[in-house]
């Protein structure tokens, strides 16, 4: 543990350190990223502690409980966050998808062992992927700049504020005492790191930066989900597809243009106008390739 705690000394000192260096040095320009250099420096010390800390813990974990085990405890702890994917489909009106929520906890709670089991996914109850951050999304919020957080990785501000509204929520994180809660928050840490070793590994091999190529994987990922895999193109060109049309039936009385035009539509206001029009497809936006990215940069 004394060596781990140098190593893990070390690491914060040099990320310190290069702060300094690499305010001096030119960044991409990209405007989502105004504070390039000081996220960096952080991800830097994020990437010593995973190194150190983390990565080799989920070895320890995938090589030493069998695969059985590690899928009970995953469910374990997916069930409980469905209460969450539950309360902000609430939050966002999706009253179906909440409902669907409901029933995964009930049925995944009763039938499958307090979770251990996931028994809904096969009846039909699939699930579903929201979290506070989408939920400020889905009402107009901005994403705000892009940050990475100490431990906690890559967020665009909004899901900062989305990530303080979440751990006073969750269940796991206000179990007492609290040395039962940090032993459980530890075991979900693990766990969650642990189903991401393959995906870190791809990252590795596919990245020239990996920093940019995390940042990217990101923010295109959770636009997507903001969206609900619909999101409305940034820039508009003569290849605009049908699904970034305000459909005719969203049109005012009064006429206007059919492309969305300055500021784009909430998802709240797009979902309406495309109900309206009897739904227009959209541009997915995303690969699996950037969700299992971003799923590393998370935990």
């Amino acid at each position: 543990m004394l060596y781990l705690a140098r190593r893990l000394r070390s690491a914060l000192i040099c990320a310190v350190l290069g702060l300094g260096v690499l305010g001096g040095c030119a960044s991409t320009g990209d405007p989502r990223d105004p504070l390039e250099p000081l996220n960096r420096g952080i991800y830097t010390f994020n990437d010593g502690v995973d190194t150190m800390l983390l990565k080799p813990a989920a070895e320890v974990y995938e090589g030493v409980v069998p695969g059985l085990v590690r899928t009970g405890v995953s469910n374990v702890f997916s069930n409980i966050n469905d209460v969450i994917v539950a309360l902000n489909n609430l939050l966002q009106g999706k009253f179906s998808a909440a409902l669907s929520d409901i029933g995964r906890v009930l049925l995944n709670t009763t039938a499958g062992l307090f979770g251990i089991f996931d028994v809904a996914t096969p009846a039909g109850l699939e699930k579903n992927d929201e979290d506070f951050g989408q939920t400020l999304g889905w009402w107009g919020i901005g994403d705000g700049p892009y940050l990475v957080l100490p431990f906690l990785g890559p967020r665009s501000t909004r899901d900062a504020v989305g990530t303080v509204i979440y751990f006073a929520v969750d269940p796991v994180a206000n179990i007492n005492p609290p040395r039962d809660r940090n032993q459980i928050l530890g075991l979900r840490l693990v766990s969650d790191r642990a189903s991401l070793l393959s995906a870190s590994r791809v990252l590795a091999v596919a990245a020239l930066d990996e920093y940019e190529f995390v940042r990217d994987a990101y923010l295109q990922r959770r636009r997507n989900l903001i969206y609900d895999g619909n999101p409305p193109r940034e820039k508009l060109d003569e290849s605009s597809l049908p699904g970034d049309v305000i459909p005719q039936a969203a049109v005012p009385a009064g006429g206007g243009s059919l492309i969305w035009s300055g500021e784009l539509p909430t998802p709240a206001e797009e979902e309406a106008a495309r109900r309206n029009a009897g739904g227009l497809p959209g541009p997915a936006g995303v690969t699996a390739m950037s969700a299992a990215i971003s799923g590393v940069s998370r935990r």
